[in-house]
């Protein structure tokens, strides 16, 4: 693995890519990792990906069962805006449904913060959330390990508007990060 274990601890990192690159594969394994050093209490995994559509997102618990040894937190349901809706309504009502269900979750996180924090399909929250809740679990932690898509595939977002602020929000939040690293083809090395 290009990323040391022992290099992640007290850093910030965002991992991005387009759909299906290896996001969450990658995420799960320094999960794994991770919990190779650090008491499974310290570490929380927020998973906000899509479980709606085969073949869209992945849960981090498709790719390690470690989450269940850490306090995992993601909604029964959460869907994918772009793929499943039909139209900019139905689209924006995804979003916002997505939004409903993620936010208690991280106001969970909020009131009991961990010293690590894993998020998996942080663009899913970033359609109708709020950016400052997401800052403030960066905030909390000593260490962030989140990944969010950042592509092309997904820009059809019949009129909503919702690729644009994504793409928007998480620019901003890429300098709350100390690392982004970006999976085309090859991972850059912290």
């Amino acid at each position: 693995m290009l990323i040391e274990v022992k290099e992640i601890l007290g850093k910030r990192i965002l991992i991005l890519g387009e759909m299906n690159s290896g996001k969450t594969r990658l995420t799960a394994k320094i999960l794994d990792d991770v919990l190779g050093i650090v008491d499974p209490k310290n570490i929380t995994v927020i998973d906000m990906s899509p479980n709606t559509v085969p073949g869209v997102g992945g849960r981090i618990s498709l790719y390690s069962g470690n989450v269940m040894k850490v306090r995992y937190l993601t909604p029964e349901v959460i869907r994918a805006p772009r793929i499943e809706g039909r139209s900019k309504d139905e689209v924006l009502n995804f979003a916002e449904f997505n939004r409903m269900s993620i936010e208690p979750l991280i106001q969970e996180f909020l009131s009991k913060p961990t010293r690590i924090l894993f998020i998996n399909d942080l663009s899913i929250y970033l359609h109708s959330g709020n950016v400052s809740k997401i800052v403030k679990c960066l905030e909390l932690s000593h260490t962030v390990v989140a990944n969010s898509y950042y592509g092309e595939s997904l820009i059809d977002d019949k009129g909503s508007g919702i690729s644009k602020r994504e793409r928007e929000r998480l620019e901003a939040l890429m300098n709350k990060f100390s690392h982004v690293l970006r999976i085309n083809n090859s991972i850059q090395k912290l």
